[in-house]
């Protein structure tokens, strides 16, 4: 395993992060036996950040890794979460200090090492984005998200603070470039790579290289949805405990059939190491030198080994970005393929 620095926090983090959501679904659905094994081998192989949510599970995700880390009492470091609904900004503080108290109680820590924003950010001029979006204003006023997330690290609550890079793109980027957060969680992948690289003619969501921008700040990048919600690994990926459903969409142009279409067109990248699509999109995103992490959900012990072999493995080669750059321009209809 190949280490990385988590941005101005200084903390050492493994390439492969272990994703406790609902789409790989081990952390939310396996046994205690299950889990227990799965983290042991984990840290075995050098996995040493570990990323959930209270909405992942309703609550599950996080009782349940508390419950092997207390077993198994390895030294990680963990990021959760903080949802934040329209009606939570009434009393954002209390919600706040509810959510992180709540959490740390269900993962049995003193201080969690990195607490971050779950909502989308949107500006008023930003009206495309999926979902409900929380206003950029109410992040980065006085009392706001910003300022409150400050609160829980006077308390000594929180060592760092980060968000979810989804919204609307001049948000993120104005969120980024405030200097409050330390960390951000970025979509990146095989099918929307614009978070960390220019692509002329793409047609979904321009992230316009969010991923450089918070490297200025200094900032952590923890890749999210390397497997585009699981659609990049095809029906393997939906085995065991993943779910057996597909949830919505996070950006637009990324519906679960489409995406599954696009992953088709991928199979040019499987060579030398790279055996799988799932391998290809992990190698990838490990080849932007300013990310820190790549989360992979996981529903077996199969995908821990298989996603942990690509640390240090070659990057995709130039021809192949090439090859990339005319699918993504083309909206995976490139004839070639």
């Amino acid at each position: 395993m190949k280490y990385r620095t988590l941005g101005k926090t200084g903390f050492q983090v493994s390439e492969i992060g272990f994703g406790c959501g609902n789409v790989g679904g081990l952390m939310v659905r396996g046994s205690l036996e299950e889990r227990v094994d799965a983290v042991s081998h984990a840290l075995k192989l050098g996995i040493n950040y570990f990323d959930t949510a209270p909405q992942y599970g309703n609550g599950r995700s996080e009782t349940n890794l508390g419950e092997v880390l207390r077993e198994l009492r390895p030294d990680v470091r963990v990021a959760t979460k903080v949802g934040i609904a329209a009606s939570d900004l009434k009393d954002l503080f209390g919600v706040v200090q509810s959510s992180v108290e709540t959490s740390l109680k269900r993962l049995g820590r003193e201080r969690l090492d990195v607490l971050q924003l779950h909502t989308p950010v949107s500006s008023e001029a930003e009206k495309d984005a999926p979902g409900w979006s929380l206003g950029l204003a109410d992040v980065l006023r006085s009392g706001g998200v910003a300022d409150t997330f400050e609160r829980m690290r006077s308390q000594k609550l929180v060592d760092y603070l980060g968000f979810t890079g989804l919204g609307g793109t001049s948000a993120l980027h104005q969120v980024v470039d405030s200097g409050r957060f330390d960390v951000v969680q970025a979509y990146y992948n095989l099918l929307n790579p614009t978070a960390g690289m220019d692509a002329p003619g793409f047609a979904g969501q321009d992230f316009h290289k969010l991923i450089d921008a918070a490297a200025q700040q200094r900032m952590g990048v923890v890749v999210i949805r390397v497997m585009a919600g699981g659609a990049l690994g095809g029906e393997s990926a939906r085995i065991g405990h993943a779910s057996p459903t597909v949830g919505g969409t996070l950006v637009p142009r990324s519906e679960y059939d489409e995406d599954e279409r696009r992953a088709a067109k991928l199979s040019f990248l499987l060579k030398g190491g790279i055996r799988s699509v799932p391998q290809a999109a992990v190698v990838f995103a490990l080849g932007q030198p300013n990310i820190s992490t790549v989360l992979v959900g996981f529903s077996d012990r199969r995908q821990i080994e298989e996603a942990v072999a690509c640390s240090g493995e070659e990057r995709i080669a130039p021809s192949e970005v090439r090859r990339l750059m005319e699918l993504w321009a083309s909206d995976f209809r490139d004839i070639r393929t």
